[in-house]
């Protein structure tokens, strides 16, 4: 354990920020990485996407935690390893090491840590320890780490590139607090006064992004190249309809019929990008939502709707798509109080 911590000796909560770099501790290696995850996770879902796009499923291996149960008020003991392979559809065993849970993986890289025992988890076999569990950091090096190993065609793939990083700069900076965290603050409220001060500023940023894509033009946020921001904003918009309307009480509209530009875009992204559609998988979504929250869903009844998960038939003239928004007065107050990219 001395030589794990020798690399990292954060706070026991602060968990790992290390970066594969050829310049540091964790050099870039086929084989070297393995991955944990939770299908279910859209911080998770984040990295499992960039995996499958930049095409480095051979090179990074991937252990996936079952979507239920998670344990008790508190978390513990946390997400679970299944027994075998054929337990639930796409969880796997811990490959690594073939333990049930994911907390005793914290725990062999700190035996001291005190945090969350949360998806995703990097952890480098040589070293033996994690090197990083967080989702946005590992979204901003992951796209470029191994590039020296893969094709030209994926190499190339640049999802944070110069001359965007001003635009994917300004919209991140109310796009993750209000959207993707968004969410999560509406549904976990403790009380009706934080739901409605949480759910307003959610529906207002997406009045404010469903303009922001018609104005570009699609097919992505920012116009014609894919950047961090469509895999942030995506691994929350598939989960929307499916589960944050009901399950969050974030149903002041849904992406399917209030935002046509909005659904037009997940659309594509989702039949149009083939990474999207190999890191999603909706049993896993719903099921993790629905039976893993006992405070918000007791009976833990998972429902079958929306249908189809995503819709089909995308427009590819966006001029023609009605621009939607959410009238609620609030909600409007809101929107204007939100910068352009």
């Amino acid at each position: 354990m001395s030589q794990a911590r020798s690399h990292h000796e954060p706070s026991t909560a602060d968990g790992w920020h290390g970066k594969v770099t050829p310049t540091g501790p964790f050099k870039p290696q086929p084989g070297r990485y393995h991955l944990y995850i939770g299908l279910f996770c859209p911080f998770a879902h984040r990295v499992n996407f960039v995996r499958h796009l930049k095409g480095l499923t051979d090179i990074i291996d991937m252990s996936v935690v079952m979507p239920y149960p998670k344990g008790d008020s508190k978390g513990w003991p946390g997400w679970r390893f299944p027994a075998s392979d054929d337990e639930y559809p796409n969880a796997t065993v811990d490959k690594l090491f073939g333990e049930d849970y994911m907390h005793k993986i914290y725990f062999k890289a700190d035996p001291e840590y005190k945090g969350r025992y949360s998806v995703p988890v990097l952890w480098d076999r040589e070293t033996g320890t994690i090197v990083c569990n967080e989702s946005l950091e590992l979204l901003r090096w992951l796209p470029s780490a191994f590039n020296d190993f893969i094709p030209e065609s994926k190499a190339s793939i640049d999802l944070y590139p110069p001359h965007l990083r001003d635009k994917i700069d300004s919209l991140s900076s109310w796009v993750l607090p209000n959207i993707c965290r968004g969410v999560y603050k509406s549904g976990f409220a403790p009380s009706q006064e934080e739901y409605d001060e949480n759910v307003v500023p959610l529906f207002g940023s997406l009045n404010k992004l469903e303009k922001i894509v018609s104005a570009n033009g699609g097919p992505f946020i920012l116009g014609s190249e894919m950047t961090e921001l469509d895999i942030t904003v995506y691994a929350t918009l598939v989960r929307f309809d499916t589960v944050y309307v009901q399950h969050f009480k974030c149903n002041l509209g849904t992406i399917r019929h209030d935002y046509p530009v909005l659904n037009n875009w997940l659309k594509s992204v989702y039949w149009g990008v083939e990474a999207a559609r190999d890191s999603t998988d909706f049993k896993h979504i719903k099921e993790n939502y629905t039976k893993s929250h006992y405070d918000i869903n007791p009976k833990a009844i998972t429902p079958m709707g929306p249908f189809p998960d995503v819709e089909e038939g995308v427009e590819q003239d966006w001029g023609k798509l009605r621009i939607g928004e959410v009238w609620h007065p609030a909600v409007l107050e809101f929107e204007r109080t939100l910068k352009d990219a």
